[in-house]
């Protein structure tokens, strides 16, 4: 399957593709490259919540695709609770894609799943990138600090709320905010995403609940990614 010849993430079309679990997924293909660079959302984030110079500086040099997993934006189903379901939904979907092989990007509850992944598919993986994020039952993971989920955990979220959750506050940090949230929430105008149900909220809020209660012998699982074919 062939990468989408596309200038700018903004104006990527929105495609869909129906695996193997009964699920039509939702995603944007751009940039070239034999191994696809597969990015997985953040809490609540569908298509749109990436940041499209992000994506367009990746896409500079190889082939990016952005996905929603099941349940979440444009995507069919209903999104699961736990982060293994999740992995397991994403695999459908590198499968449909007929990808042999792939880089993983997760941020945040994506981070989560591409650990997953990689511990059940180390066959399917090169590199996985993991940003913002920490390992099942680490310390300190259990629960939401009051400050973020009372930011987006809203049933809706706006701008604003995505600035104090990413960015530090400091006035250079907040004016870089508001230029990526000028980017993620303005930029495109059309063909945009799904928002995420509040069904995605509760699924996804509980996934993460349970991916943080503190079990140090979970910790043993790290290990097994470093020694997998992705290392």
């Amino acid at each position: 399957m062939s990468a989408t010849a596309t200038v700018s993430y903004t104006g990527a079309s929105t495609q869909r593709v129906a695996a193997g679990n009964g699920i039509e997924y939702a995603y944007r293909d751009l940039g070239a490259g034999d191994v696809p660079l597969v990015l997985l959302q953040h809490f609540r984030g569908n298509l749109d919540n990436w940041d499209p110079a992000l994506i367009d500086a990746l896409a500079a040099e190889r082939r990016v695709v952005t996905f929603d997993n099941v349940g979440v934006g444009a995507t069919t189903g209903r999104t699961p609770n736990t982060i293994e379901a999740m992995a397991h939904d994403a695999i459908a979907f590198l499968e449909a894609m007929e990808f042999q092989r792939v880089d993983l990007l997760g941020f945040s509850i994506g981070s989560f799943v591409a650990q997953e992944i990689a511990l059940m598919r180390p066959d399917l993986l090169r590199r996985v990138v993991l940003a913002s994020s920490a390992p099942q039952g680490a310390a300190g993971m259990h629960g939401w600090a009051p400050d973020v989920i009372g930011a987006v955990g809203r049933p809706e979220t706006t701008p604003q709320e995505y600035i104090s959750v990413f960015f530090a506050p400091t006035d250079t940090s907040r004016a870089a905010g508001q230029q990526a949230a000028g980017r993620i929430f303005g930029a495109r105008t059309t063909d945009r995403d799904e928002p995420t149900t509040w069904q995605t909220r509760q699924a996804q809020y509980d996934a993460v609940c349970a991916w943080g209660i503190p079990n140090h012998s979970m910790l043993e699982r790290v290990s097994a990614i470093a020694s997998g074919a992705c290392s």
